[in-house]
């Protein structure tokens, strides 16, 4: 009798050979192929090749940042990681221009303080660290004849034309109508979908994947819809009416977060009328009649009621907010400078910091000679040891393995293309894969590196496959060593700063619910705040799941605490829709709020997290 063994790979090794899924993005493509590329292209034709390396430099970095999405969050998106860019290589410049080796590695050292606590902020901030260092260490050691401001109008310029590209360049499949918006309708209509899905698996056990799922969506459509007006008076009765459709799905997704969390199936028919208003949001057309679901329980009757309200606000199209709270300065240097930023800083410093000393003794070197590259050691560093982009051993294992494969792969294309025009149609190549290998660090890594090693030719400079390796490697080195080096304070503190904010988020919401308040706008509003904080601390808790265990030890069963401050919330919701309906709680559902908050308490204890301080 044979007995079949199943190997369960450690997670630190799962993650790295993971790809995300999912269609190509042919539109990044297009606009990929047309950044780089075309804009070097120009500036070796017009003699200032230089000014060219540094723009395509540019529209790689924010090529990297181009996501699916609506215009108006790319402005944002890409805008703001430029901006950042831009005065990061003003700042390398000057400091490489007047102050000697050991202030040098000072100001950079401060520089990775302060990207590494900004970076703590959110994905968008996350980015615009990420750049931010990056320009610096080119403008402190790329051999430019340009001064400082015309090196940082260059890069503005690199990613200001992928920007361009992206809001004027329509998608395939929506040359008829006004395309500006498509973007935002996708988003709008995935949520309607979402609501179907999860009144399907509504009594099933992908009732909490459906519901996770919801979430994603509504996430994703908020942001879509936050951004600057793409037209300020021609697209005012467009935009409000993707406001009225988005604000219209949010009792929907309350009433079917409801009925899931009842745990009893539906039929059929409650999930028809959501799916015809995602085809009503992703026509343009109108709704038309809508089925009514059974008006047989609190669920039920709140989820024709939101039939009810969409099909109005859909024929109406008034204008809403998107019910999120903003956060002002201060919310944002509290993050910055709170548990979680200190934590990120300081890793972020110590590695930028080690690999600047370390490359600026190479390259003063005697033994080792003067290398015009000793850049590339700090820029590799600050991509190794941004925590949002994957487990530290998982990212040191991709940007190797990638460094090697595109260095030998651009080895054999310098033997055989000609210069410089050859150069630019692999750079243009390059642009166009990006989009595609941004699903695999490993992919983005190897295609990154046939990009740089063309430009650094194009440039004038000698092929250079043998130091890239060699430096990366030395990078991998220095971040695994930093990496795993004892820090003040505790470790996992990103993690307990997330799970704080999501638990604040949560107690927020269940005291405005218990208090009977009739405000269902700040209801809605404070729902999508305990869900989104929930959604990016399960995000950073699965990220450092996947460390190595001497680093996911310090963040041990924060996942458990994140899974009931989600049930938690899911009750609460569903203790809103039962007031509305009655204007009491029954026994179960304060039975279960009662088990949920006691549960709570334990676990967070046993974790060392904030609590949350709710009787009911």
């Amino acid at each position: 009798m044979s007995r079949r063994v199943t190997l369960a790979l450690p997670p630190w090794l799962a993650h790295a050979l993971r790809a995300q899924r999912g269609p190509v993005p042919w539109s990044a493509v297009v606009r990929g192929a047309l950044a780089a590329g075309p804009l070097l292209l120009v500036a070796v034709v017009a003699g200032h090749a230089s000014a060219g390396v540094v723009a395509a430099v540019a529209a790689m970095l924010a090529g990297i940042n181009d996501r699916p999405g609506s215009r108006r969050a790319s402005v944002r998106r890409l805008g703001g990681p430029a901006l950042a860019g831009a005065g990061g290589l003003l700042v390398g410049t000057y400091a490489g221009d007047h102050v000697g080796p050991v202030a040098l590695t000072v100001v950079l050292t401060g520089l990775g303080l302060l990207a590494g606590g900004m970076s703590a902020i959110g994905p968008v901030a996350s980015a615009a660290g990420t750049q931010l260092l990056v320009a610096a260490a080119i403008g402190a050691g790329m051999p430019l004849p340009e001064s400082g401001p015309l090196r940082a109008l260059a890069f503005l310029a690199g990613a200001g034309w992928l920007l361009v590209l992206r809001l004027a360049l329509p998608t395939p499949g929506a040359l008829t109508g006004d395309f500006r918006f498509d973007g935002e309708r996708a988003a709008v209509a995935d949520v309607y979908e979402a609501v179907a899905r999860l009144l399907d698996a509504a009594g099933t056990e992908d009732a909490t994947a459906r519901r996770a799922a919801l979430t994603a969506a509504l996430d994703h459509a908020q942001d879509a819809l936050t951004g600057p007006r793409l037209r300020r008076y021609a697209s005012s009765a467009t935009e409000r009416r993707l406001h009225a459709q988005y604000a219209a799905a949010l009792p929907l997704a309350e009433a079917a977060t409801a009925l899931a969390w009842a745990g009893e199936p539906v039929t059929a028919r409650a999930s028809e009328g959501p799916r015809r208003l995602a085809a009503a949001v992703r026509d343009n057309v109108s709704t038309g009649p809508l089925p009514a679901p059974s008006r047989s329980a609190p669920a039920l009757r709140a989820l024709d009621d939101a039939l009810l309200h969409a099909a109005d606000a859909f024929d109406q199209g008034d204008g809403a907010d998107l019910h999120t709270r903003r956060r002002g300065a201060r919310d944002l240097l509290r993050t910055a400078f709170g548990s979680g930023g200190r934590e990120y800083g300081v890793r972020v410093a110590l590695c930028f910091g080690a690999s600047v000393a370390t490359a600026q003794a190479l390259h003063h070197s005697h033994w080792y000679g003067q290398h015009p590259h000793w850049y590339w050691l700090p820029a590799t560093a600050v991509f190794l040891v941004k925590p949002d982009l994957g487990p530290l051993v998982s990212r040191v294992l991709c940007r190797a393995a990638g460094t090697v494969l595109g260095a030998l792969l651009f080895a054999g294309f310098a033997a055989v293309l000609p210069r410089p025009e050859g150069l630019v149609a692999l750079v243009a190549v390059c642009g166009a894969l990006i989009p595609v290998a941004t699903r695999h660090f490993a992919a983005q890594t190897a295609v990154a590196t046939v990009l740089v090693l063309a430009l650094v030719m194009v440039g004038g400079e000698p092929q250079a496959s043998v130091s890239r390796i060699v430096e990366t490697l030395l990078a991998c080195a220095i971040v695994l060593i930093v990496g795993h080096l004892p820090v003040p304070g505790r470790r996992g503190g990103q993690v307990r700063a997330r799970l704080a904010a999501a638990t604040d988020a949560a107690h927020a919401y269940l005291t405005h619910v218990l208090d009977g308040s009739d405000d269902r706008a700040a209801r809605w509003t404070l729902r999508r705040e305990a869900y989104r904080t929930l959604a990016e601390a399960r995000a950073v808790i699965a990220l450092n799941a996947a460390e190595l265990p001497a680093l996911a030890r310090h963040t041990e069963g924060t996942d458990e605490v994140a899974a009931l401050l989600e049930r938690l919330v899911d009750t609460t919701t569903a203790c809103a829709v039962h007031l509305d309906d009655t204007g009491r709680l029954d026994r179960r559902h304060r039975e279960r709020l009662t088990a949920l908050l006691e549960e709570l308490a334990r676990l967070q204890e046993r974790a060392d997290v904030p609590g949350l301080p709710v009787a009911v």
